[in-house]
């Protein structure tokens, strides 16, 4: 039984790397070639929000620092800045998982959207202050709308399709760690 979870830890962790990668090789698609008027939503960050909410152990800092990180290069955003803050929002979800467990989905999606704005603002305060031009207030703030809007969606393809589900209370996780 051990065996198993631990292969099935590292399976997901794959799992996590190459949704990441997939996500990245349709952003990278060139389909338009005028200016954005709108963005669309983050879905790496949600995904990573999401699986840091409901196990954990599936997506350590150093693979999410890596996720990020890769994205701040493939994107020509600031190297690290967004990394840093999306791993920051994720590891803090990782230690409020427990709490909202209870709590049902609205508690998650309220914990989601503050860390998510929090994310979206902090990365502009900084920004700002360094004297790097943020991105345009619309185009952000879209983001920020469609990243929240399609976050349900998200839980529902995480939970129905890719199998990571909240830990029941007392559960061991794939460590052996009681949830």
């Amino acid at each position: 039984m051990k065996d198993l979870s631990q292969t099935r830890l590292w399976l997901m962790r794959a799992a996590f790397l190459l949704l990441a990668l997939v996500i990245h090789f349709f952003l990278l698609l060139p389909l338009g070639t005028a200016p954005p008027t709108w963005a669309g939503p983050d879905l790496l960050l949600g995904f990573a929000c999401a699986w840091s909410l409901r196990r954990p152990e599936y997506v350590p800092a150093l693979s999410l620092a890596i996720v990020f990180l890769l994205s701040d290069f493939l994107l020509q955003r600031p190297p690290g800045l967004w990394a840093l803050l999306a791993v920051m929002g994720c590891e803090n979800l990782k230690g409020r998982g427990r709490n909202l467990r209870d709590g049902g989905f609205a508690a998650e999606f309220f914990a989601v959207t503050v860390v998510i704005i929090a994310i979206t603002l902090i990365e502009r305060l900084i920004l700002s202050l360094v004297f790097v031009e943020p991105p345009v207030f619309s185009l952000s703030l879209s983001e920020l709308g469609l990243t929240l809007l399609f976050y349900p969606l998200i839980v529902a393809v995480t939970h129905s399709l890719m199998g990571v589900r909240k830990s029941a209370p007392g559960e061991l996780d794939a460590l052996g760690h009681r949830s």
